[in-house]
């Protein structure tokens, strides 16, 4: 349970099929704190029992050498935790969030998934995110229209250590750029150079605001700041790897 809109519908609807549900929240360095706290406030406003957990993603050493499939072990860790986790308090099935447009992209985490026996429901009936955003706006879950995240290390190429300060620098300025007005963004990281992704229509925010949003990079540690013309994409860095 993320605090997104996948993991949030699938609460939702887990609960109201009649079973009995217990949601999990991985608190780590990958996940920013808006994560947590939106988190929080969706269990409640859907009474949902819910439990965070910690893990120590930097204490293992494949994952903070960023390989190309840094995913996947990252992700076998924390589903192998949970997943012991929840058979001993009484869970035989445990369920994440993926969606039928993840299949379009390179996702090496689902291959963890899948090995350790997890069942992605939205997946298998076939839901994208514009259904998924459909669904949960005629439900009233506040979740409907949040834009779409993912774990702070997806920010950092592949290859380079990943270290808390990195991690950090990303997490404050993309609070600074949604504290803009920003909606869907990424700041990816290229050593010293911070790629900033936003869609093509609010360049123009971007550029009004040119003078601050450098300002406030270069003091977080940037030695560059760039903005992609391509636009907001899910998963650019995989545009790296090979064909």
């Amino acid at each position: 349970m993320s605090g997104g809109v996948d993991s949030s519908y699938l609460l939702y609807a887990a609960i109201n099929s009649g079973a009995q549900v217990r949601a999990y929240y991985v608190n780590a360095a990958f996940q920013p704190q808006f994560e947590l706290d939106d988190a929080m406030r969706l269990a409640k406003q859907l009474n949902a029992d819910m439990k965070v957990l910690t893990a120590d993603v930097l204490s293992n050493e494949t994952v903070v050498k960023n390989p190309s499939d840094r995913c996947y072990h990252c992700k076998k860790a924390l589903f192998t935790g949970m997943a012991a986790l929840a058979e001993a308090e009484g869970f035989p099935t445990l369920a994440e969030g993926s969606n039928a447009d993840d299949t379009g992209d390179y996702r090496p985490g689902m291959a963890a998934v899948r090995e350790l026996g997890a069942v992605s429901p939205l997946l298998e009936a076939r839901l994208t995110k514009a259904d998924i955003r459909t669904l949960s706006r005629r439900l009233g879950l506040s979740t409907w229209n949040r834009p779409s995240a993912a774990c702070l290390a997806s920010r950092i190429c592949y290859g380079e250590p990943i270290t808390r300060e990195k991690l950090s620098l990303v997490e404050q300025a993309e609070a600074f750029l949604t504290g803009l007005g920003l909606g869907q963004l990424r700041v990816r990281l290229h050593g010293a150079l911070a790629r900033i992704e936003v869609l093509p229509d609010q360049f123009s925010t971007v550029l009004a605001h040119r003078d601050a949003i450098v300002q406030t990079f270069l003091a977080l540690g940037c030695s560059y700041v760039t903005l992609d013309l391509t636009g907001y994409q899910t998963g650019s860095l995989n545009r790296l790897l090979p064909k």
